[in-house]
């Protein structure tokens, strides 16, 4: 218990703690569910509908990689009935889950079955190295070998999945409203076949199936025979080097490829300098980690279809 008590004097100031005592009701009395980044909420949002609270934890143009816990996110996550994250991908919100969550806690990592980070792409002398402040040093190249790749939300079927996980959740948590959930996930089931069914048929017959793309987020998109290039590797703001952009450069040149995509919520400049050295167009291909002003009125679903839309024109599909 002595865990607990050092952050809910922390945050006796901003709120009390007063949830801790409530059971996790938010506004109206209704479960509090806390989500830790952008799909996660999304899910979330479609399965509880009216029965419950979302909230997001990264807020809106904010890169989920880079996220750390302030004391108000502390209270929201001690306060939650639910707590929905990804362990490993937000090391600091797995420390705050681990110290300070009261309430039920959903790990979609656990849920939806993660695959390992493909074995082709860039060799190990590609990578580089950065110290980090105490010495320990962090690989910003691309071999995850033996890694798991987090970004699950880009197959929709994984999503469908983690939609399930959260109905189970939320009716242990709220059993008069069970019916209400199952149903929800259903139809979230339901849109996100649709979705899978359209990347299937829309990129069955492509002149390519090689894409640039500027971090190792897209792997899911294997599924569909896409074959995936980064430019940096999990982190979206890791400096490829020199060895690695020549690879790219010599892909690029083999495979045909016409545009380098980049991404909204990362810099564009080691992407739009490939695209300048190589004579190639960018593009958007958005890893759906969270949204920005310019997409506020998307959602998953809308994003994923510009993302179709994207890679069909850039991979010339019929």
């Amino acid at each position: 218990m002595r865990r607990l008590l050092l952050p809910c004097a922390l945050l006796l100031a901003a709120t009390g703690c007063s949830a801790l005592a409530d059971d996790g009701a938010g506004d109206g009395g209704t479960p509090s569910v806390v989500t830790a980044f952008y799909p996660l909420q999304y899910v979330a949002d479609r399965v509880a509908g009216e029965h419950a609270d979302v909230e997001n934890l990264t807020t809106a143009g904010k890169e989920p990689h880079d996220l750390e816990t302030t004391v108000k996110e502390t209270a929201m996550i001690a306060e939650a009935a639910l707590v929905v994250h990804e362990k490993d991908f937000q090391p600091a919100v797995d420390d705050a889950v681990a110290q300070n969550a009261t309430g039920e806690v959903l790990d979609a990592a656990e849920v939806v079955g993660l695959q390992p980070f493909s074995e082709e792409g860039h060799e190990e002398e590609g990578h580089e190295e950065h110290a980090d402040e105490e010495g320990h040093t962090e690989d910003d190249g691309h071999d995850h070998e033996g890694g798991l790749d987090p970004h699950f939300w880009l197959d929709p079927t994984r999503m469908a999945d983690l939609g399930d996980a959260v109905a189970d959740a939320l009716a242990d948590i709220d059993p008069d409203h069970a019916d209400d959930f199952a149903a929800n996930a259903a139809a979230l089931r339901t849109d996100l076949e649709e979705v899978d069914r359209a990347y299937t048929d829309g990129l069955a017959t492509c002149e390519r199936s090689t894409i640039v793309v500027s971090h190792d987020a897209f792997g899911y998109l294997g599924k569909y025979g896409v074959d995936v290039a980064p430019v940096a590797g999990l982190s979206p703001d890791a400096e490829p080097t020199p060895a690695v952009l020549a690879q790219l450069q010599e892909l690029i040149d083999e495979d045909g490829v016409t545009t380098v995509f980049n991404e909204r919520l990362a810099s564009p400049r080691f992407v739009e300098s490939l695209a300048n050295d190589t004579g190639v167009e960018t593009a958007v291909l958005d890893p759906i980690e969270g949204l920005t002003d310019e997409t506020s009125d998307d959602d998953y679903l809308s994003l994923m279809t510009s993302n179709l839309a994207a890679l069909r024109e850039a991979n010339a599909c019929r």
